[in-house]
């Protein structure tokens, strides 16, 4: 997609920009499960790191999983579930047996 009167170098600097505001704002509240990201929006902090590694793989660099959503969380993973996971509702795995269907990879 072309944006007038902004040349690529710039618009991947604003990309990039608001693609670290998202993952400050993620990080800042982390009481927003993954879960409900993913039954509202299809989406989770878990896709953010397929994301980047899969981004990272298509320009040649080797990033697994795990440093992935380290990158994304701000912290290893097991870290982040022990501090701010909570178990789910049974309403909330209903509701993501659906949104799993519309995610994207």
């Amino acid at each position: 997609m072309s944006t007038p009167g902004i040349d690529p170098a710039t618009r991947t600097e604003i990309e990039a920009a608001v693609y670290r505001k998202m993952i400050e704002h993620l990080r800042k509240y982390p009481e927003v499960q993954n879960i409900d990201l993913m039954n509202l929006a299809y989406f989770c902090r878990n896709c953010f790191s397929k994301w980047y590694r899969s981004a990272a793989g298509e320009r040649g660099i080797d990033i697994d999983y795990d440093q992935a959503r380290e990158i994304v969380y701000g912290m290893s993973y097991a870290e982040y579930k022990d501090k701010y996971s909570k178990e789910a509702t049974p309403e909330q795995l209903a509701a993501f047996e659906e949104a799993k269907l519309k995610a994207t990879e």
